[in-house]
């Protein structure tokens, strides 16, 4: 039986979101050993000893449905954020977020506006509900080019992601720009602020982004337990939005779309102060080590508040390091064949990443 006939023409167009490559996939088409992975923006170091030993803990107990409220983590990330537990949607990852504000805000004849190149889901979960995608260029600089999102909202716009710090660019926009740019939206409009690099960012005026949550009715600021913390293997993240939003994304949500496993990591993982500042001071050696070296090869870069970068390192450089045995993310679906996305690993793992680069261009790369 053909199902093109039934199926909704808004999903035979889909172009589905393309993860990185897994190491050991590699290994076996190459038949190497040892490869690395700087694609998908995982944390270098790993998850928390503590968030493991609470994963050990709780095996036993996998037979029961999870906490579908997620009480525990909620009251501590409440009072971490000092926000009302209320405003927190949990979701396998920030990902699930994304798809419960679609499912809520959109149809067809709705538009989403978004800044390109972003994050691949935009696009798929906008026109999985039968919406229409209005993308905004970057600047030359390539970052959020804010009033012209503005200047795109129509009476049809009913939601507006922004991904500070944007990926696949890490670059991002400071809090005089953001203010400016939301005090221009009109109420009738969700803005959802994408932040799941908040941990990493390092510059020192970067917008309060639940200064608005608490501010502007239809706001939500969404994190994640995926990079900083590492647990992306266990996918949970988070909203925090105002109470009436909140309210409508907690009716769309899956009851125990939150594993038991995954909450109780992150309850721990929240706790270990010390792995995640580790995991931060890496990655800012890192970002610093690799604009360096890769400065001094003659490719450029751009200023990352994230924990991975933007080169442009050129066409097929990505596909010539995966035969070298290193995976990085390359572009050519963002409309950037000449750039890469480098996730920042340990500082074995970059300095193979230079060497290999270094010897590719002496070869004429």
């Amino acid at each position: 039986m053909g199902l093109e006939g039934i199926i909704k023409s808004h999903i035979l167009g889909l172009e589905p979101y393309q993860p990185g490559k897994p190491v050991e996939e590699l290994e076996r088409e190459l038949g190497i050993e040892g490869c690395i992975k700087l694609a998908s923006n995982e944390s270098a170091i790993g998850p928390s000893p503590k968030a493991m030993a609470a994963i050990r803990e709780a095996l036993e107990g996998v037979h029961r449905y999870p906490d579908g409220a997620s009480f525990a983590l909620r009251e501590r990330l409440s009072s971490r954020l000092e926000v009302d537990p209320e405003q927190l949607v949990f979701g396998a990852g920030a990902d699930e977020i994304l798809e419960l504000l679609a499912k809520v805000l959109l149809g067809p004849g709705d538009e989403a506006v978004f800044a390109w190149p972003s994050f691949a889901m935009y696009p798929v979960v906008v026109q999985g509900m039968g919406a229409t995608s209005i993308r905004v260029p970057l600047t030359e600089d390539l970052t959020h080019d804010l009033p012209e999102i503005s200047a795109a909202v129509t009476d049809r716009t009913r939601l507006i992601f922004v991904c500070n710090p944007n990926n696949p660019t890490g670059t991002s926009v400071g809090a005089e720009a953001f203010d400016r740019f939301v005090e221009s939206l009109p109420k009738t409009v969700v803005l959802a602020i994408d932040e799941a690099y908040y941990e990493f960012v390092r510059r020192t005026d970067f917008p309060d982004s639940l200064k608005w949550v608490g501010r502007r009715p239809g706001t939500i600021a969404l994190r994640t337990f995926s990079k900083i913390f590492g647990l992306a293997g266990l996918r949970i993240g988070f909203g925090i939005a105002d109470l009436e939003l909140a309210g409508y994304l907690q009716q769309a949500r899956h009851p125990f779309n939150v594993n038991r496993l995954a909450e109780v990591a992150a309850l721990a993982a929240l706790e270990d102060v010390e792995h995640a500042e580790r995991a931060r001071s890496t990655n800012s050696e890192g970002a610093d080590y690799l604009h360096s070296e890769l400065g001094a090869l003659g490719i450029e870069t751009w200023p990352t508040d994230a924990n991975f970068l933007l080169a442009k390192a050129g066409a097929d450089t990505a596909g010539r390091l995966l035969r070298e045995g290193i995976i990085v993310r390359a572009l050519n679906g963002f409309g950037m064949p000449d750039h890469i996305r480098i996730s920042i690993g340990l500082p074995e793992e970059n300095e193979r990443l230079v060497k290999t680069l270094r010897r590719l261009r002496e070869g004429g790369l």
